[in-house]
């Protein structure tokens, strides 16, 4: 059909869920394609869900989410205006786009990084600016400040960057806030940053802080375990949450991740007992891989990094065929997930594997 519409919309590529577990006869088969953790929710959430909510469905959730702020506002030590909703950080990302950028201004970022970030630049009508990342999978700060320009309205910072798991040092994250005008908006995307024991890493609360003009996105998606129910929130001074409130989605955030979020507040020491676990298993599997002979950025996130480059499609066959659904970017490399400790033992088997065939 032919139809009018925007012509950039032909310009954006469609997102791409990670594949489900594939079927394989006679085997468990893992999903291990998109960063979720691998442990079901807690009881205390599952019990605050059924008393709490199931009969709310039938009603708009608070729109505001004012339990959830308010409690966030709390552990943060910052007031409730400076905490904004989304359905997922991904959401509260594209409320600041859609705040900041529009035809004619930039956007800067990373690449290979998160993938909704072009389609949400593009979304906006605004121009993509990507940097490459240095050969350790890291950000290129010295080139994201030479790309700075009067067009520039949002650097975007991934720490832990996705896919690559590298860390973003505190000392780059000072040099890029000291190069950026004080009225260019500087978001630091943490969404994996409970995962990140990188001892020189960027805390964007203390860099919030010092710079006015930054704004934090986390998630309850990752290491609280919550991203079938959609729940992120954004840190950032009031003007700039009032701003990104008018053009978010009305009642995006359900009654039902409200009060999940709510809960796992409340169950924290419980669900970051979980997050060492996967640490722990992180750190296995990537002490394995090293001794097999694997060389590839250090990960600080719930997941790693494997470049393969034109081997890329050869190596993804093998992990589905052991039962495995990656992440895979052709001709680039293999994003793995940390998940059930046996699907890491397959993801080792399958490394050695590729590895003794020369695949890696």
């Amino acid at each position: 059909m032919t139809f009018k519409h925007r012509p950039i919309i032909d310009t954006i590529p469609a997102y791409k869920q990670g594949k489900p577990a594939p079927a394989v006869a006679g085997q468990r088969s893992f999903k291990i394609s998109s960063n979720e953790n691998p442990y079901p929710p807690l009881p205390s959430v599952q019990k605050a869900i059924e008393d709490r909510a199931l009969d709310r469905i039938n009603r708009y959730p608070d729109m505001r989410g004012w339990d959830v702020v308010q409690r966030l506002a709390k552990d943060y030590g910052v007031e409730p205006e400076n905490v904004v909703l989304g359905c997922g950080s991904t959401e509260v990302i594209t409320q600041l786009v859609t705040l900041l950028a529009g035809p004619g201004d930039e956007v800067v970022y990373p690449w290979r990084s998160f993938e909704a970030y072009p389609i949400i630049v593009a979304g906006a009508g605004a121009t993509s600016v990507q940097i490459p990342n240095r050969p350790d999978g890291g950000h290129d700060i010295d080139a994201m400040i030479a790309a700075l320009n009067d067009h520039t309205r949002l650097v975007i910072v991934n720490n832990p960057n996705n896919p690559t798991a590298s860390s973003v040092r505190d000392d780059e994250a000072r040099r890029l806030m000291k190069a950026v005008p004080s009225d260019v908006t500087v978001l630091f995307d943490e969404a994996y940053f409970q995962f990140n024991n990188d001892p020189s890493t960027s805390v964007a609360m203390d860099l919030f802080r010092e710079y006015p003009n930054i704004v934090v996105a986390h998630t309850f998606s990752k290491a609280y375990g919550l991203a079938g129910l959609r729940i992120g929130y954004g840190i950032a001074q009031p003007d700039v949450v009032e701003g990104m409130r008018k053009v978010s989605l009305p009642f995006g955030v359900t009654q039902t991740a409200q009060v999940a979020a709510l809960v796992s507040l409340d169950a924290k020491d419980e669900l970051m007992d979980r997050v060492r676990k996967i640490i722990a298993e992180r750190d296995r599997v990537v002490a394995a891989l090293k001794a097999q002979g694997w060389d590839f950025p250090e990960p600080y996130a719930n997941f790693f990094w494997l470049p393969l480059g034109a081997k890329t499609e050869e190596a993804a066959a093998r992990f589905t065929a052991a039962g495995l659904s990656t992440r895979v970017f052709e001709g680039e490399g293999i994003r793995i997930s940390v998940g059930e400790v046996e699907a890491n033992d397959k993801v080792i088997e399958v490394c050695q594997s590729l590895k003794s065939d020369g695949i890696a």
